[in-house]
């Protein structure tokens, strides 16, 4: 389990795709060899398991399941992403539950500076907007954000300077893809509700 509040960015340092999916992260911070083999670390908000570190990187495999459904289908060296390892017990839930399960991939329609902040307008496919409400929280790219406003097309975020200092957002303006995830409750919420309990013939 992850709380969405990233941790170190890192650019990525290898892309092999012969049989599964290998992707190196070189951390810009994060001292690689405090991570352990099999730790589940959140690379833009997919959480993937490190299988091997070498001169100061992690490296992770990826499914194809995985690779159709983020961002990280795209990947490339020299692309920087946020990094956030999974909560201890006696952590801090500075964000909200984040489960590094990747819903799909949205739009960043447009970046508009707002004082000192930046609004993002994000727009998801259709069948998850129902997810997303004013003042709740949705996570981008890794990162826990509370959402502005939203219609059935999209929402808006704010980003403040001290994450846009610390994460990729800096980079992202009108079209670039990010990797979403709904909030579990409101998931959770849909099914209990929606759940009748019946067995059926």
């Amino acid at each position: 389990m992850f709380t969405g509040i990233v941790e170190d960015t890192g650019e990525i340092s290898l892309v092999r795709t012969q049989g599964e999916t290998l992707i190196g992260v070189k951390p810009s911070k994060l001292d690689a060899d405090s991570i352990q083999i099999g730790e589940s670390i959140a690379v833009n908000g997919v959480c993937l398991t490190v299988v091997s570190i070498e001169n100061g990187a992690f490296f992770v495999q990826a499914s194809d399941e995985t690779l159709s459904k983020t961002t990280l289908g795209e990947a490339v060296r020299g692309a920087v992403v946020n990094l956030e390892r999974s909560v201890s017990p006696d952590g801090l839930m500075g964000g909200h539950i984040v489960t590094g399960h990747i819903d799909g991939v949205g739009e960043i329609e447009s970046a508009a500076e707002r004082g000192e902040s930046v609004e993002f307008i994000v727009s998801l496919p259709p069948e998850y907007m129902k997810y997303i409400v004013p003042k709740c929280c949705v996570t981008l790219n890794g990162v826990s954000l509370t959402v502005n406003d939203a219609d059935d097309k999209g929402f808006s975020v704010n980003i403040i300077p001290h994450t846009l200092s610390h994460t990729t957002f800096s980079s992202l303006s009108a079209g670039s893809k990010v990797n979403f995830e709904c909030d579990i409750v409101a998931k959770y919420v849909e099914r209990l509700v929606g759940f009748s309990g019946e067995k059926t013939s």
